[in-house]
């Protein structure tokens, strides 16, 4: 089975419920504005507690639960793929999620709670072509570029670029995720082009792609501000990984 397939696709006939995605689908060549998704189960527990799973526990779970006929996991949206995330969690272990934290004044340590079912959803402030891809114009180099929403594999390839560069070397992170956003420039799509293009880009045309491409993004509101004991205001963020599932245990 191709990897970015769900083995989940056995489990069909199992409960599950219609997960709504952030993004409407309008990125995906199916056009699905929902998922069908499978509760956790007792087997799941097995992976949760699974500590060879700790890099690969949130791809596993989404294979696992997505219970959707020739749905590739790999091309989720990241705020969709949190969605889902949420949705398992919550209808496993309740929407409350704890989180320890410090207060910047005394330094002692307090705890706070997110209602997780009352996260609200970002809207874009773009909306994208046919193809699901956004057209603009650099400030500094006047130059038109169509550029695309990155997804989970995306995210986790960027994530281990790391590993692939020895110790000392610098990691070419930013050129790397430019590299993954741009599709074209001035209507040119060849690859090597646009990567000799992107090494050479002002900083504030990369910044400018970067944070015009978050505003496109159709995401969940996962930053929360609570008041710590002594009156300070603390900002959080919700986060997914082994630890978003791992306190139960």
């Amino acid at each position: 089975m191709d990897q970015g397939k769900q083995y989940g696709q056995a489990n069909m006939n199992l409960p599950h419920d219609v997960v709504p995605l952030p993004s409407q689908g309008l990125f995906y060549s199916n056009k699905k504005k929902s998922l069908k998704v499978g509760y956790l189960t007792a087997q799941d527990e097995n992976i949760l507690l699974s500590s060879s799973m700790n890099n690969n526990l949130v791809m596993t779970l989404l294979k696992n639960k997505i219970y959707e006929p020739d749905f590739n996991v790999n091309e989720l949206l990241d705020g969709d793929a949190e969605a889902i995330l949420i949705f398992l969690r919550n209808t496993a272990f309740g929407s409350d999620y704890v989180f320890k934290l410090k207060d910047p004044k005394t330094g002692k340590d307090f705890e706070t709670t997110v209602a997780l079912d009352e996260l609200d959803i970002i809207k874009p402030k773009i909306t994208p072509n046919d193809k699901g891809l956004f057209e603009f114009n650099l400030p500094k180099t006047a130059v038109n570029v169509k550029c695309r929403l990155l997804n989970i594999q995306d995210t986790n390839e960027l994530t281990s670029l790391s590993d692939s560069y020895p110790d000392g070397v610098t990691v070419p992170i930013v050129t790397k995720r430019l590299e993954k956003i741009v599709v074209s420039i001035d209507g040119d799509e060849n690859r090597e082009k646009i990567s000799t293009f992107i090494s050479t880009l002002p900083i504030a045309d990369s910044k400018f792609i970067r944070n015009t491409m978050s505003d496109c993004e159709p995401k969940l509101n996962l930053n929360r501000t609570t008041t710590a004991p002594s009156g300070e205001k603390v900002t959080m963020r919700i986060t997914f990984g082994a630890e978003f599932f791992r306190p139960f245990f």
